[in-house]
């Protein structure tokens, strides 16, 4: 054996020495995590892996120490470790700031390790680089022979990944970790984990790693507490406890939405096809711009639509002791199917100034930049463009179930024998 820390024994009893000289103990769940990984690093083995944790239950902090402890093993004899999250900002800077405490606190302190170019952190031969895993980063050419890693993969676009990201340890057959908490089976870490529960059904070897706040309890008291306090305030069957907590993916199609939400969505306004006279309501506009009609032929549920919402902003819920928040009511959709954006931007334009919108909220991705740019020359100071990637959709989502679930967002009330979609 040309290396003692192939022996499985001999890497625990080397890796637990070296956390606990980091001044910082690692619970027995996050150990087992971390001693599989890097069995699989030291050997060669080139395992990939599924880790989902509860948030706040330490999924950061294991990750660190193994990148400091790989740095620290690896410095004369020399490897590569990629590290991808889906943003820069925050989240490479903060696993950046976490590892660089780490390497400080080892024992040959500081001045056997540091930092290149801002996102490089070498320790002798060995290094580790951080980059964003965002759907406009440029990472082809970065290489991984130790471990690839993806944080928060969940967030991270599955082509991306795919076309980008994988190769880096094509040739290397590096060990691969999916960071993450649990959303939809449809997500890169969704699809990772299938991948990991099928191999482990054929040779029995260890690769996804799915705790819940139970677990997590076990050792962590004070968890228990926090995620109770969770529990009551949402519901156990909300998408948030039940992903972020206890790790369980939703279908993407009814856990976002089931009947109980989607009747909370309802209120007792009517439908507006526009603005009352003299109306001195805050209306703004949310679009969602999709793609313009390609073949005439094309199944019209293949091609892509544009939807527009006027929404009516309530101030009054301000004084609200409860809500202390805007309340948000749907006052009329328009949907393009195909349309060109020149078409998009003289319908949108004239809505925007029929409803004397104060803000025009644009899907800005994609085709939808062009007209995300042609509408701020039109409407000067009205536009606000948004981009969205795997990580902002997340986060979008997220906070429109807040709002929803506050009673904070009403849709029109649709009378009776008349169906939505009709024109009154």
């Amino acid at each position: 054996m040309d290396d003692p820390l192939q022996d499985k024994e001999t890497l625990r009893e080397v890796f637990l020495n070296f956390s606990t000289g980091l001044g910082i103990h690692l619970r027995r769940y996050q150990q087992e995590v971390a001693l599989a990984i890097l069995e699989s690093v030291v050997n060669g083995q080139g395992r990939s892996f599924v880790v989902m944790f509860p948030r706040q239950s330490g999924k950061n902090e294991v990750q660190a120490h193994i990148e400091a402890f790989l740095l620290k093993q690896y410095a004369g004899r020399g490897g590569e470790i990629v590290k991808l999250s889906p943003t820069w900002r925050p989240q490479s800077i903060n696993a950046m700031r976490r590892l660089q405490r780490l390497l400080e606190r080892s024992q040959a302190g500081k001045s056997d390790w540091k930092k290149e170019y801002g996102y490089i952190f070498r320790c002798g031969q060995a290094s580790l680089t951080f980059l964003s895993g965002g759907p406009q980063s440029n990472i082809v050419g970065a290489s991984a022979s130790l471990l690839l890693e993806v944080d928060e993969a969940q967030d991270v676009g599955i082509e991306k990944f795919d076309k980008e990201m994988a190769p880096m340890a094509a040739s290397t057959d590096a060990t691969r970790v999916f960071w993450g908490t649990a959303w939809t089976s449809t997500t890169l870490l969704g699809r990772e984990l299938r991948v990991a529960r099928r191999l482990e059904a054929e040779d029995g070897l260890r690769r996804a790693f799915v705790l819940t706040a139970e677990d997590v309890m076990v050792e962590v008291p004070a968890y228990r507490k926090f995620v109770e306090d969770q529990v009551a305030r949402l519901g156990r069957e909300h998408p948030m406890v039940r992903t972020q907590y206890f790790c369980e993916e939703i279908d993407e199609s009814e856990g976002m939405f089931p009947a109980a939400r989607i009747a909370r969505m309802q209120g007792s306004h009517p439908r507006l096809r526009a603005p009352a006279p003299r109306a001195e309501g805050i209306y703004c506009l949310l679009v969602d711009v999709g793609g313009e009609e390609r073949h005439p032929d094309e199944p019209a549920a293949r091609r892509d639509a544009t939807a527009l919402t006027v929404v009516e902003v309530d101030l009054s819920t301000l004084g609200d002791p409860l809500l202390r928040a805007p309340r948000y009511r749907a006052l009329e959709r328009r949907v393009w199917l195909g349309a060109s954006p020149s078409q998009l931007y003289a319908e949108i334009t004239a809505l925007a100034k029929s409803w004397r919108a104060r803000q025009v909220v644009v899907d800005a991705t994609g085709l939808g930049a062009g007209l995300a740019s042609f509408l701020e020359k039109a409407l000067p100071g009205r536009v606000l463009p948004y981009v969205f990637s795997a990580a902002s959709k997340s986060k979008l989502g997220w906070s429109f179930l807040a709002l929803v679930d506050a009673g904070r967002w009403q849709e029109w009330a649709v009378p009776a024998g008349q169906r939505d979609n009709e024109q009154a």
